[in-house]
């Protein structure tokens, strides 16, 4: 397994890439209409992506075209970048976020999924520049701590992508707000970065109903252990 991409082409790609290419753009294809009921993108917005990982072959990745509507959205849309954001395969062109996406493979070899949205709430909080606090248990227990903001940056390079692995190296939530834009999670799998970006938008809306209502209590640094450790490490195991 490497990340990387020299000599990758479509016709260099082999039998157990192209396996499972088609099985990541069909998951894709589910986990982009996921973002839709959930009521996390509108439009053409928004994206999820999957690393492709083969032993002895660079990693890719599989990510949404640019300007699909959702309705239209299906395995066969789907594109295939190597880590440098450069197209492979598809007849479409990649995602706006590509960049952000590859910069994060390529600088966190654990993900495996990424994901991007403008969901409502969250977003609000990016537009303030705020963190979110972490004044709920569901909080503590998925991000183990507040949801961080990243820095402003323009779309089209590799900035938003720096954003978000300066922000999350070394932070126990796989979610960062990134200033003025929105919501990139990340995950082992593409699920668990839909999973993160949901529970985002949820605890984003909650915590600003709490505030609106006064000062919400705060979970002290060691109850967010205790729930983040019995979450993640024993919960449903």
């Amino acid at each position: 397994m490497s990340s990387s991409n020299e000599g990758t082409t479509s016709s260099t790609l082999t039998q157990e890439q192209r396996a499972k290419i088609a099985m990541a753009s069909a998951e894709l294809a589910e986990l982009h209409q996921a973002l839709v009921t959930n009521g996390l993108v509108v439009w053409t917005g928004g994206n999820v992506s999957a690393r492709i990982r083969v032993e002895n072959a660079p990693d890719i990745f599989v990510i949404k075209p640019s300007g699909v509507a959702y309705e239209n959205l299906d395995a066969a849309a789907m594109v295939v970048c190597d880590l440098d954001g450069n197209l492979i395969e598809g007849t479409r062109s990649p995602s706006s976020d590509t960049a952000a996406h590859a910069y994060v493979y390529r600088n966190m070899s654990e993900v495996g999924g990424v994901v991007h949205t403008h969901s409502n709430y969250a977003t609000a909080w990016a537009a303030r520049g705020e963190a979110i606090p972490c004044v709920l248990t569901a909080q503590a227990d998925e991000f183990g701590g507040e949801i961080p903001v990243g820095p402003f940056a323009i779309i089209g390079d590799d900035s938003i992508g720096r954003g978000i692995v300066e922000t999350l190296t070394g932070h126990r939530s796989p979610a960062v707000l990134m200033q003025n834009h929105g919501v990139f999670t990340i995950g082992a799998t593409p699920k668990a970065a839909v999973k993160a970006a949901v529970m985002c938008e949820d605890v984003a809306k909650t915590t600003h109903l709490a505030v609106a209502l006064g000062a919400p209590k705060p979970i002290s640094p060691s109850n967010i252990d205790a729930l983040y450790n019995r979450y993640q490490n024993v919960y449903g195991k």
